[in-house]
């Protein structure tokens, strides 16, 4: 076997890779022989056909097995022995005119081919001992619980018949059957009967809750509003309609006596209790912003200790995927980039880096996982499995089902809990201080940290 380095360009290495023929027909005729046993060919006892008459039957077949074999065999040979780890499949170049395809699998001629790869960089880990993480902390005040109560009750209350010749005010919920038309034509879901609008509630497509102000039962009116670009329905996305509408009952929303009795409505035992509960879920809510902080800065910290070039097709594949989906999210609500206030060159720019720090990142938390021996075990996938599909009532199987027979489904799920683990092994390392805050302050960042992790 001859092994010819022709490109060593920064992160990009090619081999070309000869290999004997006589190489190529001895392992071949080493798998006809352990064939010979296992075959059954008329005429011939079990294990009597001769290697030569095995060779006229599947000597092709057998042939280019081996030379499949052998390339991999050779390029893993290759990389190992340079201690390359690949950023991406390699790119294997073969012959491909009939004559030499046709020498080949007869065992003519030798094995010719070129390998070119793209490897990742050695990884100079930092010293986690030296990082210093900041962990913001708010601790839930008796007024945020109120508030959170104050909310529950909100979308608890109840509702009065207005009375006669009462008009519709915003907040008030108004009972409404429409008949839809768009250009003139009834359109399918565009009839509805008995259907309870609350004016300001923005769960009707826009316009529609709006022109509903000033309603009073027994009228009919006819509302225009258009569907959204980004509808669901392709057929109605961005269409004008208008609705005949008639209202039936106008209701106003009732103040909500926040006691036990409203707490036992709830299920639970008495106003304490509610307190006890709402409490209990505020100091979850900050945990989870907290996590998300800490992991930032954390992110961060890697970011600024790990500077190194990471491989062009990884960072290409990332940016293709997040500019595709920015493109068509844009598309949908038809906003372009002046709407964004910047140039579409400004945003390629801007999301290459992205990706560039994703990929660097990525890259640096899979080497510290490797080195420390980090790994998600089939238990911890099967919890997040159950967990997502709890989040779907009725549809259990459906989702369980889903993720067992799709592997790249199941990947993705797995990715998030090795992220976190390998986060928490940093974090023990790290010297973390907490720093107390207020909600306020807790939640500012809040919306950059979810998008930067």
């Amino acid at each position: 076997m001859q092994v010819t380095e022709t490109l060593s360009e920064g992160l990009k290495h090619e081999f070309k890779i000869s290999v004997a023929a006589s190489d190529l027909d001895a392992k071949a005729d080493a798998k006809l022989v352990d064939l010979k046993d296992k075959v059954r060919l008329n005429g011939f006892r079990p294990g009597k056909v001769p290697v030569a008459h095995l060779k006229k039957v599947y000597g092709r077949s057998v042939m280019a097995e081996t030379i499949d074999q052998t390339i991999r065999d050779t390029n893993t040979q290759i990389f190992q022995e340079r201690g390359f780890r690949l950023a991406t499949e390699p790119k294997i170049t073969m012959p491909t005119e009939q004559k030499e395809v046709e020498e080949l699998l007869s065992g003519k001629s030798d094995l010719t081919y070129t390998v070119a790869i793209e490897v990742v960089p050695p990884i100079q880990l930092a010293d986690f001992k030296s990082f210093q993480v900041e962990k913001p902390v708010a601790d839930v005040t008796d007024v945020e619980v109120d508030e959170a109560i104050k909310r529950i009750a909100d979308n608890n209350r109840g509702y009065s018949d207005k009375g006669e010749g009462a008009k519709a005010a915003s907040g008030d919920r108004v009972t409404v059957s429409f008949k839809g038309t768009i250009n003139g034509e009834a359109f399918e879901g565009g009839t509805g009967e008995g259907i309870q609008v609350q004016i300001g509630s923005n769960t009707f497509i826009p316009g529609f809750e709006d022109q509903l102000i000033g309603i009073g039962a027994g009228e009919t009116r006819t509302v225009k509003a258009s569907f959204p670009k980004n509808y669901m329905s392709e057929k109605l996305a961005g269409k004008d309609a208008e609705f005949e509408t008639t209202a039936t009952l106008v209701e106003a929303p009732q103040d909500t006596k926040i006691d036990d009795e409203f707490a036992k409505s709830l299920g639970l035992e008495s106003l304490d209790k509610l307190k006890e509960a709402a409490r209990e879920r505020l100091v979850a809510e900050f945990a989870t912003t907290t996590r998300q902080r800490v992991k930032r800065a954390l992110l961060d910290r890697l970011d600024e200790a790990h500077r190194f070039d990471a491989p062009p097709s990884l960072i290409d594949e990332e940016f293709n995927l997040m500019w595709n989906s920015v493109k068509a999210e844009m598309d949908s609500a038809g906003k372009t980039f002046a709407d964004e206030d910047t140039t579409e060159e400004k945003a390629r720019d801007e999301y290459r880096k992205i990706a560039d720090r994703r990929v660097r990142l990525g890259l640096v938390l899979s080497e510290i996982g490797e080195k420390n021996k980090i790994t998600v075990t089939d238990d911890e996938v099967g919890r997040a499995v159950i967990e997502r599909a709890r989040q779907v009532p009725g549809r259990e199987k459906e989702v369980w089902d889903y993720y067992r027979n799709n592997a790249n489904a199941l990947a993705q799920l797995r990715a998030p809990i090795y992220e976190d683990k390998v986060v928490d092994f940093i974090l023990e390392l790290a010297n973390v201080t907490e720093k107390k805050v207020s909600r306020e302050e807790l939640y500012k960042d809040d919306e950059a940290d979810k998008t930067a992790a």
